[in-house]
């Protein structure tokens, strides 16, 4: 794969991650157990473990976007980090998305062929909660696809370089 489109890849996938940070940080800054509630009765325990699970993608997320800020400034463009970093963020970022491993939620494969989200809440959860998600989904979507190539291609050479 070229320098350049790889390049470009960086810069998309540091765009998406520098937004999502700002949403979901937004989110947690300004949300309470005792909040979500009051804004519609559940499990506390659950509610618990949704905010642990959004504060650990929140933290991957972080992770991710410094690596690429670091990949974009330096000179010369390095391809390996580049590539060693998009698979990262993939199996990390990505995947704690549409796969969180506390289970509180879980990807409905058979949304994407009806244009529904494909999120879905083991428990009942408030609408602020849904929305916040929803609101990433589509983006989260978007790079799950352009990155994919980086999670089999990387995990091809490494087999191959056994």
């Amino acid at each position: 794969m070229g320098n350049k489109l790889l390049e470009n890849q960086i810069q998309d996938v540091k765009e998406f991650l520098g937004q999502t940070v700002t949403g979901l940080e937004g989110f947690l800054n300004s949300t309470t157990i005792k909040g979500l509630e009051e804004e519609e009765a559940g499990t506390a325990e659950y509610y618990k473990r949704v905010l642990s699970t959004i504060r650990k993608l929140t933290v991957f997320c972080e992770e991710g976007l410094e690596a690429c800020q670091v990949i974009d400034k330096a000179k010369p463009f390095s391809k390996a980090a580049a590539e060693r970093t998009l698979y990262s963020i993939y199996n990390h970022c990505i995947e704690e998305f549409f796969s969180p491993k506390s289970d509180v939620w879980y990807e409905d494969s058979r949304s994407a062929y009806t244009g529904k989200n494909s999120i879905k809440f083991r428990e009942n959860v408030p609408m602020s909660i849904k929305e916040l998600i929803r609101s990433v989904e589509g983006d989260f979507q978007r790079i799950r696809e352009e990155l994919e190539y980086y999670e089999t291609d990387y995990r091809t050479k490494m087999l191959h370089s056994k």
